[in-house]
């Protein structure tokens, strides 16, 4: 189902069953600014997969590809080059930016920054008003520097209002706690907690992902 004001692009993809809700705009291309780090190439068109869910007034670019059964929420803003894997979905006024990896099953909540170059993998959670970050000079450098995202291991979970700085890596099935702010990696397992992040325990057996399946 395709709502009669959302825009389609020329060259989008659209699975079976797939439905587009009021004012969504789908296949859009970037517009760059001139200090942009993000690629100028030609992007190939959005593909989305059977039975994904586009919200009303979400905008989706051009050269993404989104798996079957993903939903991106109402008002959501996701980049190019980015990958969303199935399953998982992107809440209200969510931001996805460029050359982003996203696995399947993947929850993130409303208003959540998700910056470039980064790596999410698959059962993850990101609570509300989640901030990353991925400069350290805060646009003070040259082109030979590098953007660095954090990387969210397998089944994870971040507390709503945490920051993340660049290039930190969450290890698998760790706690962030809400409001912390995470300057260096947190191990497999560690729940992380304050200003900056400290570990505080380890997440128990019955926390397990596998538990809760």
């Amino acid at each position: 189902m395709i709502a009669p004001t959302a825009v389609v692009l020329e060259g989008t993809v659209l699975g079976p069953g797939c439905e587009v809700q009021a004012g969504a705009i789908l296949g859009k291309s970037p517009k760059l600014a001139r200090s942009s780090t993000a690629a100028r190439a030609d992007l190939p068109p959005l593909q989305v997969g059977t039975e994904a869910v586009i919200c009303a007034q979400a905008i989706v670019f051009a050269g993404t590809r989104l798996g079957d059964r993903v939903i991106i929420g109402d008002q959501a803003f996701v980049r190019e080059r980015v990958t969303i894997g199935e399953g998982s979905l992107i809440g209200r006024g969510s931001t996805v930016e460029n050359d982003t990896t996203i696995g399947a099953r993947v929850k993130i909540q409303t208003q959540v920054y998700i910056t470039a170059y980064m790596t999410i993998e698959d059962d993850v959670f990101v609570g509300p008003g989640v901030t990353t970050t991925n400069d350290d000079t805060m646009s003070r450098h040259d082109k030979a520097y590098t953007l660095r995202g954090p990387v969210l291991r397998r089944a994870c979970r971040i507390g709503g209002g945490a920051v993340l700085c660049p290039g930190v890596e969450i290890g698998e099935e760790a706690f962030v706690a809400a409001g912390a702010i995470v300057t260096r990696d947190v191990p497999a397992r560690a729940v992380v907690m304050g200003v900056p992040a400290r570990v505080v325990r380890e997440v128990p057996d019955a926390d397990l992902l596998e538990r809760w399946r």
